[in-house]
Protein backbone atom coordinates (compact mmCIF):
# COMPACT_ATOMS: atom_id res chain seq x y z
CA UNK A 1 0.00 0.00 0.00
CA UNK A 2 1.64 3.26 -0.81
CA UNK A 3 1.58 5.81 1.30
CA UNK A 4 -0.68 8.80 1.12
CA UNK A 5 0.93 12.73 1.76
CA UNK A 6 -1.06 13.96 5.03
CA UNK A 7 -2.52 17.87 4.81
CA UNK A 8 -0.55 19.84 6.82
CA UNK A 9 -1.95 20.44 10.40
CA UNK A 10 -3.50 23.70 11.48
CA UNK A 11 -1.17 26.10 13.62
CA UNK A 12 -2.17 27.05 16.85
CA UNK A 13 -1.33 31.10 17.17
CA UNK A 14 -2.10 33.60 19.64
CA UNK A 15 -3.37 37.05 18.85
CA UNK A 16 -3.30 39.91 21.30
CA UNK A 17 -5.86 42.80 21.29
CA UNK A 18 -4.20 45.46 22.95
CA UNK A 19 -6.27 48.70 24.60
CA UNK A 20 -4.57 51.52 26.53
CA UNK A 21 -5.87 53.72 28.86
CA UNK A 22 -3.87 56.53 27.34
CA UNK A 23 -5.89 55.80 23.90
CA UNK A 24 -9.15 55.37 24.63
CA UNK A 25 -11.27 52.93 22.46
CA UNK A 26 -8.05 52.23 20.70
CA UNK A 27 -6.47 49.13 19.36
CA UNK A 28 -2.62 48.35 18.52
CA UNK A 29 -2.55 47.68 14.67
CA UNK A 30 0.52 46.71 12.56
CA UNK A 31 0.48 46.31 9.13
CA UNK A 32 2.38 42.99 7.75
CA UNK A 33 5.40 42.23 5.46
CA UNK A 34 6.62 39.33 4.20
CA UNK A 35 5.04 36.75 1.75
CA UNK A 36 1.55 36.18 3.54
CA UNK A 37 -0.57 38.87 4.33
CA UNK A 38 1.66 41.47 3.30
CA UNK A 39 -0.29 44.95 3.49
CA UNK A 40 -2.54 44.09 5.78
CA UNK A 41 -3.73 45.00 9.35
CA UNK A 42 -2.13 42.67 12.11
CA UNK A 43 -2.74 42.01 16.00
CA UNK A 44 0.71 41.70 17.95
CA UNK A 45 0.69 37.90 18.43
CA UNK A 46 2.75 34.52 17.44
CA UNK A 47 2.98 30.83 18.06
CA UNK A 48 2.41 29.32 20.80
CA UNK A 49 5.50 28.07 22.83
CA UNK A 50 5.68 24.40 24.36
CA UNK A 51 3.97 24.18 28.15
CA UNK A 52 3.50 28.13 27.69
CA UNK A 53 0.01 29.96 28.80
CA UNK A 54 -2.20 31.64 26.75
CA UNK A 55 -1.59 34.84 29.12
CA UNK A 56 2.19 33.98 29.00
CA UNK A 57 2.30 33.88 25.52
CA UNK A 58 0.19 36.99 24.46
CA UNK A 59 2.83 39.32 27.13
CA UNK A 60 5.37 37.89 25.56
CA UNK A 61 4.76 38.26 21.89
CA UNK A 62 3.54 41.99 22.86
CA UNK A 63 6.49 42.55 24.28
CA UNK A 64 8.90 40.97 21.68
CA UNK A 65 7.12 42.45 18.44
CA UNK A 66 6.01 45.80 20.62
CA UNK A 67 8.23 46.87 23.56
CA UNK A 68 4.91 46.94 25.78
CA UNK A 69 4.65 45.00 28.88
CA UNK A 70 0.31 43.97 29.53
CA UNK A 71 -1.64 43.99 32.23
CA UNK A 72 -5.08 42.36 33.07
CA UNK A 73 -4.65 39.71 30.18
CA UNK A 74 -7.68 37.36 29.94
CA UNK A 75 -9.69 35.50 26.91
CA UNK A 76 -11.07 37.55 24.11
CA UNK A 77 -12.08 34.68 21.34
CA UNK A 78 -11.01 32.09 19.01
CA UNK A 79 -11.34 32.15 15.83
CA UNK A 80 -10.85 29.03 12.90
CA UNK A 81 -9.23 30.36 10.04
CA UNK A 82 -8.78 28.52 6.56
CA UNK A 83 -7.76 29.98 3.11
CA UNK A 84 -7.27 26.53 1.15
CA UNK A 85 -5.35 28.87 -2.47
CA UNK A 86 -2.66 29.90 0.31
CA UNK A 87 -2.47 26.73 2.12
CA UNK A 88 -3.30 28.95 5.60
CA UNK A 89 -4.76 27.35 8.27
CA UNK A 90 -4.73 28.60 11.94
CA UNK A 91 -6.74 27.71 15.30
CA UNK A 92 -6.13 31.52 16.76
CA UNK A 93 -6.85 32.54 20.37
CA UNK A 94 -7.24 35.97 20.66
CA UNK A 95 -6.26 37.35 24.14
CA UNK A 96 -7.21 41.01 25.54
CA UNK A 97 -4.29 42.54 27.27
CA UNK A 98 -4.21 46.58 28.55
CA UNK A 99 -0.53 48.25 27.89
CA UNK A 100 0.72 50.23 30.91
CA UNK A 101 -0.65 53.65 31.37
CA UNK A 102 1.69 55.99 29.40
CA UNK A 103 3.55 53.34 27.09
CA UNK A 104 4.05 53.64 23.68
CA UNK A 105 4.63 51.18 21.33
CA UNK A 106 8.32 50.63 19.44
CA UNK A 107 8.59 48.42 16.52
CA UNK A 108 11.10 45.57 17.50
CA UNK A 109 10.37 43.26 14.35
CA UNK A 110 10.94 45.80 11.66
CA UNK A 111 11.30 42.90 9.04
CA UNK A 112 8.07 41.56 9.68
CA UNK A 113 5.74 44.42 10.45
CA UNK A 114 5.70 48.54 9.32
CA UNK A 115 5.24 49.57 12.38
CA UNK A 116 2.57 50.19 15.28
CA UNK A 117 -0.33 52.93 15.47
CA UNK A 118 -3.41 53.07 18.02
CA UNK A 119 -6.58 52.78 15.66
CA UNK A 120 -10.27 53.43 17.14
CA UNK A 121 -12.15 50.50 17.45
CA UNK A 122 -15.13 51.61 15.28
CA UNK A 123 -12.78 53.21 12.69
CA UNK A 124 -11.39 49.92 11.16
CA UNK A 125 -10.22 49.92 8.13
CA UNK A 126 -12.21 47.47 6.07
CA UNK A 127 -12.47 43.72 6.17
CA UNK A 128 -10.10 42.80 3.17
CA UNK A 129 -7.19 44.59 4.51
CA UNK A 130 -7.28 42.65 7.75
CA UNK A 131 -5.24 39.99 8.39
CA UNK A 132 -7.61 37.06 8.65
CA UNK A 133 -7.51 36.19 11.87
CA UNK A 134 -8.57 39.92 12.91
CA UNK A 135 -10.55 40.20 10.04
CA UNK A 136 -12.32 36.74 11.11
CA UNK A 137 -12.67 38.51 15.12
CA UNK A 138 -14.45 41.82 13.50
CA UNK A 139 -16.70 39.23 11.59
CA UNK A 140 -17.62 37.62 14.79
CA UNK A 141 -18.79 41.12 16.55
CA UNK A 142 -16.18 41.05 18.96
CA UNK A 143 -15.92 44.21 21.06
CA UNK A 144 -12.81 44.67 23.20
CA UNK A 145 -14.47 47.39 25.06
CA UNK A 146 -17.43 45.45 26.85
CA UNK A 147 -16.44 41.88 28.56
CA UNK A 148 -19.23 40.41 27.07
CA UNK A 149 -18.80 36.99 25.20
CA UNK A 150 -21.98 37.23 22.94
CA UNK A 151 -19.91 37.20 19.80
CA UNK A 152 -19.50 33.58 20.80
CA UNK A 153 -23.04 32.69 20.39
CA UNK A 154 -24.05 30.67 17.47
CA UNK A 155 -20.10 30.48 16.07
CA UNK A 156 -19.71 27.50 14.50
CA UNK A 157 -15.88 27.78 14.69
CA UNK A 158 -15.06 28.19 10.53
CA UNK A 159 -13.94 30.94 8.62
CA UNK A 160 -13.15 30.04 4.77
CA UNK A 161 -11.58 32.82 2.99
CA UNK A 162 -10.96 33.66 -0.30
Amino acid sequence: MADRAQPPRPGIGVGVVVTSPTHPNCVLLGKRKGPLGAGTYQLPGGHLEFGESLAECAARETLEEAALRLRHVRFASTVNSVCATARYHYVTVLMKGEAEPGAEPRNREPEKNEGWEWVKWDEFPPADQLFWALRCLREQGYNPFTEELDHLKGYTGSHQLA
